[in-house]
């Protein structure tokens, strides 16, 4: 009796053993299957946030230039709405001309999208170079025409810039171009397909003057930034690249707008998230002209006016 009682307990403890292997085994299992596969996918987690993070820097920048952009249309549209005065009913006026010419390099922003298949997620990233541009104006009898060519054909037209640079060209110089006609051509080096136009705005001012004034354009010099009706330059986009492509090209000075006088870099900040590294774009800004002339090589001088441009660029004579 004593004996069989006993195999009670004993049958218990084999159950229980039993339990505890099989618990085992399935904590085994659940390492060896599961654990790997969610590191796997906290890893694709964190690469996806890095990228998003990429892609939202790449946005921002876009989203500056496409401002800047907006911007520049609005002053300009309102000055289109105001029509110039016409001669008097009656009275005719002798057809005078003006002939002239002139011509400097301006820097320019390409810009493309390019997709990438990074870890089965495609993202798509703004991509943008610099490039230098030869930018020439011709006066030569005519009807009072403002006429642009792009060699190759743009992406965006330069006519609205065109048009507010005469403007102020006349205002500045006093000159009647009614029986001239203002021929500006634009020629690119490579193949572009989409170039910021309203940022030439300021350059396409100084030649029509230096053209004007039979004046010579200092060629060590470029410039770029917008124009408004009254002369005032305005800010523009892809500093960096602008300032990278006139240092290649062999100038020495770079004109830029008062209000790009602060450059917005992002600097990349590494946080551990149970052993993998999420990459944050910190922005902060830093002097434009300390950069570029640290980093690139190039002398910055700013301009808010088209009177600065002039007193910088054009070749007393």
């Amino acid at each position: 009796m004593h004996i069989s009682s006993g195999g009670k307990p004993l049958k218990a403890i084999h159950v229980l053993a039993g339990i505890l292997v099989a618990s085992l085994l399935a904590n085994i299992f659940l390492i060896a299957v599961f654990i790997p596969s969610e590191q796997v996918m906290i890893s694709q987690l964190v690469d996806k946030t890095n990228t998003l993070g990429t892609e939202n820097m790449q946005l921002h920048t876009q989203l500056d230039q496409e401002n800047i952009t907006l911007q520049s249309y609005a002053s300009q549209l309102s000055f289109y709405r105001v029509k110039p005065m016409e001669s008097a009913p009656g009275t005719l006026a002798p057809v005078t001309y003006i002939t002239g010419f002139a011509s400097i390099q301006a820097p320019a922003v390409t810009q493309q999208i390019v997709q990438q298949n990074n870890n089965g997620f495609v993202t798509q990233s703004l991509v943008q170079n610099g490039s230098m541009m030869n930018i020439s104006v011709e006066i030569r009898p005519g009807e009072g025409r403002i006429l642009v060519q792009t060699t190759p054909l743009m992406g965006i037209v330069f006519q609205d810039a065109a048009n507010t640079a005469v403007f102020v060209a006349q205002n500045k110089t006093g000159a009647d171009l009614s029986g001239s006609d203002v021929i500006f051509s634009i020629e690119a080096e490579n193949k572009v397909s989409s170039v910021d136009g309203p940022s030439a705005g300021a350059l396409m001012t100084l030649v029509t003057i230096a053209a004007l004034k039979n004046q010579p354009v200092n060629q060590n010099i470029t410039l770029t930034g917008t124009i408004d009706k009254d002369g005032h330059v305005g800010a523009i986009g892809g500093v960096i690249e602008k300032a990278t492509a006139a240092k290649a090209s062999g100038k020495t000075t770079l004109l830029l707008p008062k209000e790009n006088s602060v450059l917005v870099q992002y600097t990349r900040k590494a946080t551990n998230y149970y052993g993998f590294v999420l990459i944050e774009q910190v922005p902060q800004q830093i002097s434009a002209q300390d950069y570029i002339a640290k980093n690139i090589g190039i002398n910055v001088i700013f301009v808010d006016n088209i009177n600065d441009v002039l007193a910088a660029v054009l070749k007393q004579t």
